[in-house]
């Protein structure tokens, strides 16, 4: 399964200075896994963290996880030694605090070898606003929204409904899609309110993000069940799918279904459906 195909559901963000977080994110049903040098990570622990991760990284035992690295900023005293430190550790991308322009991204793309990608935090207005020549950008892998920075740098106000978010999320979405690349929503920060977390995941689904961000353990098994193709989605397909090589069959170009038209369009994302499902049992294997 390559990076492309790989589900990413769940998210999540674990320190990279505590060493049973490390192990304890072997055996948990994640799609990918932040591994955090940067904000989760105080100053006078940044060198440890930084060791202990490259020993848990070395270990393995992450399966098919996706590993993903944030790194701490180029313009801070550790951003330079977490890349060399990452060269010989290969993850599966490295993820990029506050990425402004594709600049950023070019400069950390020369430290990088192999098919390690580069993923960009989307948390600044200036990054919303370069997030189609972002999503280009050199060894680019995926967007993660980083929502509770945005929302310091854009003064809103907290809202459930995350409304003063959805310039800045449907226009990083928006790139994601055109280059071919992943989105990832932003964090939701009261993990133990599992009614609030699941009104947000379904949010996020329903605006076509591919997964997301997570503080706590707790919250992998909502991720997980909403952004994956329900019963009544996969259904669905199949029956589209079915539905509409009848009529092909029969000489006919479109289909009929529920009293619906079925295109060619609806079965593309019928079958994009039922990959997506694939994937997500393969992972699972």
């Amino acid at each position: 399964m390559t990076t492309a195909d790989r589900p990413v559901r769940s998210v999540l963000y674990i320190p990279g200075s505590r060493p049973r977080a490390l192990e304890k994110a072997r055996g948990l049903p994640v799609d990918a896994i932040i591994f955090d040098l940067e904000d989760a990570v105080s100053p006078d622990e940044k060198i440890n963290a930084r060791n202990t991760l490259a020993e848990a990284l070395q270990a393995g035992g992450y399966g098919a996880r996706l590993r993903i690295v944030r790194v701490n900023g180029a313009d801070t005293e550790w951003g330079a030694d977490d890349f060399a430190a990452l060269a010989a550790l290969a993850p599966d991308a490295v993820l990029l605090p506050k990425v402004n322009s594709p600049d950023d991204v070019a400069a950390a793309a020369k430290h990088l070898e192999g098919e390690t990608q580069i993923w960009a935090m989307m948390e600044t207005p200036e990054g919303v606003l370069n997030a189609a020549a972002i999503a280009r950008a050199p060894r680019m892998g995926g967007f993660v929204m980083g929502t509770n920075d945005l929302a310091k740098e854009l003064n809103c106000r907290d809202r459930p409904d995350r409304l003063p978010l959805m310039t800045a999320l449907g226009t990083c979405l928006m790139a994601a899609r055109a280059a071919g690349i992943p989105c990832i929503d932003g964090v939701f920060n009261a993990y133990l309110d599992e009614d609030g977390l699941r009104t947000e995941c379904e949010q996020g689904r329903d605006l076509g993000m591919d997964g997301k961000t997570l503080i706590h353990p707790a919250q992998v098994a909502i991720a997980n069940e909403v952004f994956a193709p329900s019963a009544e989605e996969v259904d669905l397909a199949r029956r589209r799918i079915a539905a509409f090589d009848e009529a092909v069959a029969a000489g006919q170009g479109v289909a009929v279904l529920d009293g619906r038209i079925v295109e060619n369009l609806h079965v593309d994302t019928a079958r994009r459906t039922l990959a997506r499902l694939d994937a997500i049992e393969r992972l699972g294997a």
